[in-house]
């Protein structure tokens, strides 16, 4: 049952038994209690009719009790004694006499006569006081269930009991019957035929929703060799096969190179930063080493300066690099409040080595809060102004103000600017422009990536455009607390 086929077709099979063994017991109930229903109507249409007749004075020999076998009839009085029985019927239940045999007065084969009564009047029969017909109760007949036995057969029936009172205001309760096996005969078949067909359409289902579900998860299986080759070779280059069908497998499958697209840029940028780390760290580290090993030879050529400046450079970029790597690995800034414009004076203020002085350009009085981390928000702001150091010509000017529902910091410069196709790139690893690197005096393209990166972790934008000085213009954009 570990197998998602054999669940599928299981679970098919249990929906499916259940609903047709509800939709068969309700089919079963209602074909039963139509048959009823037709027996009930049988049975009392007897009843009324053998009602009819004794409320009309029809002497109890002189009945017309049509289809006895199919109809047995039994009548009795107020005091639950037998007056009249169909003459084939031997035994009966389900009435409210079980008896069989008339009473003597009913035997003799005619209604009672009013010349019996011991009224003490004159004797004579007055005629004229009865009335010409009795009544028939218009109540609906009460029915209930039964078994007679007619010429030796018992049988199941259904009868109904209907109230006549007679010329002489003799009240008597005609029982009639309707066979029942009809009804038992169609519900035993109807019941056959589900018992016999139900086994047989589950089978069909299970083995109709095994292939269906087979044939629906083949694409997946070609999924999962496809990774597990991937998995064993470590070639992130190949890809997963993509079904025609326009289904969730063929989205898994979409998803799923997607996915592998991403990693495979993902461990190509890696090992591009590897490769390139490698390379920034190799030049201060091979020349800091020429410099100790010509000291040691000579101590009176040592090169102070340029060993402690490549030191600082190698520290730096071990800086960056830790930065990046911690930055790379979803590091969240802290949940501080940083008021951007007291960080830009005070960054600028610690510029005492800078060749061009930076105009700040922060409104009076202004709230410029953003969420995130001061270290980091710090490190953006020093490298936007490192940049522009880097290429203007005689001007430096950082800005901040609201925008929308953020926060902008603008550092501009009067330099040559960035050419719009290089906008996007120059905020990749380790790329310098070449304009960059002939004046570059220790940068590893470093800076401008860490900005980015930054704040896009602080949930804002970084971008470049043209400044009105003529340089470029670094846009940082952070939204307020909410």
């Amino acid at each position: 049952m570990r197998s998602v086929r054999a669940r599928a077709a299981l679970g098919a099979t249990l929906v499916v038994a259940v609903a047709l063994i509800g939709a068969g017991l309700a089919v079963l109930l209602v074909l039963r209690d139509n048959l009823i229903g037709q027996a009930d109507l049988q049975a009392e249409v007897a009843a009324r009719d053998v009602a009819g007749q004794l409320a009309t004075g029809t002497a109890y020999e002189d009945l017309e009790l049509d289809d006895e076998e199919d109809h047995p009839v039994q009548v009795v009085d107020e005091e639950g004694r037998v007056v009249i029985v169909s003459k084939d019927l031997r035994a009966v239940t389900g009435t409210g006499a079980t008896g069989v045999t008339p009473v003597p007065s009913a035997s003799a084969g005619a209604t009672p006569s009013p010349d019996d009564d011991d009224d003490g009047d004159d004797g004579q029969d007055d005629d004229s006081s009865r009335p010409d017909s009795g009544e028939v109760s218009s109540d609906d007949p009460e029915f209930s269930d039964g078994t007679a036995t007619v010429d030796r057969t018992t049988a199941d029936y259904r009868f109904a009991a209907v109230e006549a009172t007679t010329r002489d205001g003799v009240t008597l309760t005609v029982y009639a019957g309707a066979p029942l096996a009809a009804e038992q005969e169609a519900v035993g078949t109807v019941r056959g035929a589900m018992l016999t067909g139900l086994p047989v359409l589950l089978v069909v289902v299970a083995g109709v929703t095994w292939l269906v579900t087979r044939r629906a998860l083949r694409p997946v299986e070609g999924i999962r060799r496809e990774m597990a080759a991937i998995t064993a070779s470590e070639d992130l280059a190949r890809r997963v096969p993509e079904p025609d069908s326009r289904d969730e497998i063929a989205a898994l499958a979409r998803t799923t190179n997607e996915t592998l697209t991403v990693l495979e840029a993902s461990v190509e940028r890696q090992r591009r930063f590897v490769a390139d780390a490698s390379h920034e760290l190799r030049s201060p580290i091979a020349s800091l080493r020429t410099q100790l090993e010509v000291a040691e030879a000579h101590p009176e050529l040592l090169d102070l300066p340029g060993a402690v400046a490549d030191t600082v450079r190698l520290q730096v970029l071990a800086a960056d690099l830790l930065l990046l790597a911690r930055l790379d690995a979803g590091e969240k800034p802290g949940g501080g409040t940083v008021e951007l414009g007291a960080l830009v004076r005070e960054e600028v203020s610690q510029r005492t080595g800078d060749r061009i002085a930076v105009a700040v350009e922060v409104p009076d009085g202004g709230a410029f809060e953003v969420n995130g981390s001061r270290g980091q928000l710090s490190r953006v702001i020093g490298n936007l102004l490192d940049n522009a150091q880097r290429h203007a010509e005689g001007s430096v000017a950082v800005s901040v103000a609201a925008d929308g529902r953020g926060v902008r910091v603008e550092v501009r410069d009067d330099g040559a600017g960035v050419p719009e196709d290089e906008r996007e790139r120059i905020f990749e690893r380790f790329v310098r422009l070449d304009d960059a690197r002939s004046r570059d005096d220790g940068g590893a393209g470093l800076g401008l990536a860490i900005a980015r990166d930054v704040a896009a972790r602080h949930g804002g934008t970084l971008t470049v455009h043209r400044a009105d000085e003529g340089g470029a213009a670094f846009r940082l954009w952070l939204p307020r607390p909410a």
